[in-house]
């Protein structure tokens, strides 16, 4: 099952432009991707967008399922000590762009790495990514921070932003973090 971001229609609720998701054949799920089923191939899996994928740990076969759905950027937030194989290689060889920003969990969602991770997916705009740690907590993390701190973004935003995208555990966290005017 995939999890989506809906955006606010309230009249009275300005939308969020950023968390607006590509709504297309009648607001169907995004289920397949160049025939391919990424919800059957990862788990966990995240689809807050069309061109954005989050999900878990990847192995060989991921990284394929990835490559064979037009994925065209792998973000890897998981730092050397978590990975099985060597995943740039992998991720290279496929055809795909790589992206390696260690994120070992609460101690590294400093600003930095939040500005850094920006910068990847500024440089990447309008290509279509797959952003992953262990669970997708991480990058969902990442993403709320990023919301907040440098989009500007109100807490509830800035959380339901992190939510589409796998937090978790990090919640409270980020929340704390989001408090800190920056």
């Amino acid at each position: 099952m995939t999890q989506n971001t809906k955006a606010q229609t309230d009249s009275q609720t300005p939308i969020d432009v950023d968390n607006v998701q590509d709504n297309t054949a009648d607001n169907q799920e995004i289920t397949t991707d160049n025939g391919i089923n990424l919800a059957d191939a990862l788990n966990p899996y995240f689809r807050p967008d069309q061109q954005t994928i989050v999900c878990g740990a990847l192995d060989e076969a991921k990284v394929t399922a990835l490559a064979d759905a037009g994925v065209e950027l792998i973000i890897n937030l998981q730092p050397d000590d978590e990975l099985a194989f060597d995943e740039a290689a992998a991720v290279k060889q496929a055809g795909m762009a790589y992206e390696h920003l260690p994120i070992s969990g609460a101690k590294d969602l400093k600003q930095l790495n939040i500005l850094a991770f920006d910068n990847i997916l500024r440089q990447h705009h309008g290509k279509k990514i797959a952003m992953h740690c262990g669970s997708g907590n991480r990058a969902g993390a990442a993403i709320a921070l990023r919301a907040g701190w440098l989009r500007g973004r109100k807490m509830d935003t800035a959380m339901e932003r992190g939510y589409s995208h796998g937090l978790t555990s990090l919640e409270e966290e980020v929340h704390n973090r989001l408090l800190v005017p920056r």
